[in-house]
């Protein structure tokens, strides 16, 4: 597939790739970026595509993108979730806006302890929020 060729395929199937990565990250600028990832992955990878079949390819191509983004999303996000707030509040040297964003983290977390139902409310604020053992 020559440049030509390759300019003409981005220029046809640019919206359909944007529209595949926007349904599946439910983001716009994470869809853009998905868009050009998908592209330059396509790019580098245009000697495996059938003229037949580029539509399908590019679609393929994007999808396992959005994919590789929703699960690298999740784990960042379970990985955040998993303690890292605390660690970040026990750290004394913290600069101001990341002292600030743990606040609002511990804050957050303060916020769903209390939506709980008795009698897990009591027994949350008192092992997590006040630390008491669990004896």
């Amino acid at each position: 597939m020559t440049t030509q060729q390759f300019d003409a395929l981005v220029r046809q199937y640019e919206k359909l790739v944007f529209t595949v990565c926007y349904q599946m990250v439910k983001d716009y600028q994470e869809a853009q970026n998905l868009t050009q990832e998908t592209f330059l992955s396509a790019y580098l990878h245009r000697e495996s595509c059938r003229p037949d079949s580029a539509k399908a390819w590019l679609v393929r191509i994007a999808t396992n993108k959005a994919k590789d983004y929703l699960k690298s999303a999740y784990a960042r996000r379970v990985e955040a979730d998993g303690g890292q707030a605390a660690e970040l509040l026990a750290d004394p040297a913290l600069l101001p806006e990341e002292d600030a964003l743990s606040r609002e983290g511990m804050e957050a977390i303060s916020r769903h302890i209390y939506s709980l139902k008795e009698p897990y409310s009591q027994v949350s604020v008192l092992f997590f929020l006040q630390e008491k053992s669990v004896e």
